[in-house]
């Protein structure tokens, strides 16, 4: 009889099938390129291309439409694979204090994590939660990968990586890897008045991440200047 860790890699492989079809066949978002196969594969969005528009989740599980041609404020999206990941988790930390100095310029920080709405916070590690406890940390649900796709930076999750999760006990039901088989490459964008990104970063690397001083030099940039 197929145990439970047997019919989960199972319903996992479908979606992943399912992924793969449909990512080979149809281009997605105004990157107009499909899910790449590997990290090493991705085509993220440059500095003087206008942002995509996508739908992400709050952490209430209400919608959160973002729309380059309404922004109030300029933006910093800062894209992480989920609170699964040790690596994100110190990045997060390491932003603390930025993040509120961003925020006072005038410039808004959103984080977009590949893990479902319920889980934004609590599938962080509770040292992250502590130290971002009160900072102003707006954390957004892309479990449909519709903004990792658009931005160019989603590719394809290998099956290891996904049992990898599962034997570590990780939470991944209804995110991004698995409902999609899809992962965010980590990044950020900084995103003008107008909807034109005017700083990108992307690293295949997900070990690599952006300093906290070239976060706020990026923010600068694009912060009003009245």
């Amino acid at each position: 009889m197929p145990t439970a860790r047997t019919l989960v890699l199972g319903s996992l492989a479908l979606s992943l099938v399912l992924s793969l079809v449909i990512s080979s066949s149809v281009r997605y978002g105004h990157a107009d390129v499909p899910v790449a196969l590997t990290a090493a594969d991705i085509q993220p969005l440059k500095p003087g291309q206008k942002a995509p528009r996508f739908t992400v989740e709050t952490v209430d599980n209400q919608r959160f439409d973002f729309d380059p041609r309404k922004l109030e404020r300029p933006v910093v999206l800062i894209a992480f694979r989920g609170g699964w990941c040790p690596f994100c988790n110190m990045h997060l930390s390491e932003l603390r204090d930025v993040v509120p100095e961003i925020s006072n310029m005038g410039v808004d920080v959103l984080f977009l994590s590949g893990d479902r709405s319920e889980l934004l916070v609590k599938s962080l590690s509770r040292e992250t939660q502590e130290g971002i406890e009160g900072r102003g940390y707006t954390i957004l649900s892309d479990a449909n990968a519709q903004a990792a796709i658009a931005l160019g930076i989603a590719f394809k999750a290998s099956d290891r990586t996904i049992e990898r999760r599962l034997e570590k006990g990780d939470d991944i039901r209804q995110s991004s890897m698995a409902r999609h088989g899809v992962l965010p490459v980590p990044a950020v964008f900084a995103i003008n008045r107008d909807g034109i990104i005017t700083y990108a970063y992307a690293n295949p690397d997900y070990k690599i991440r952006i300093s906290a001083d070239e976060l706020a030099a990026a923010a600068t940039e694009i912060a009003p200047t009245n």
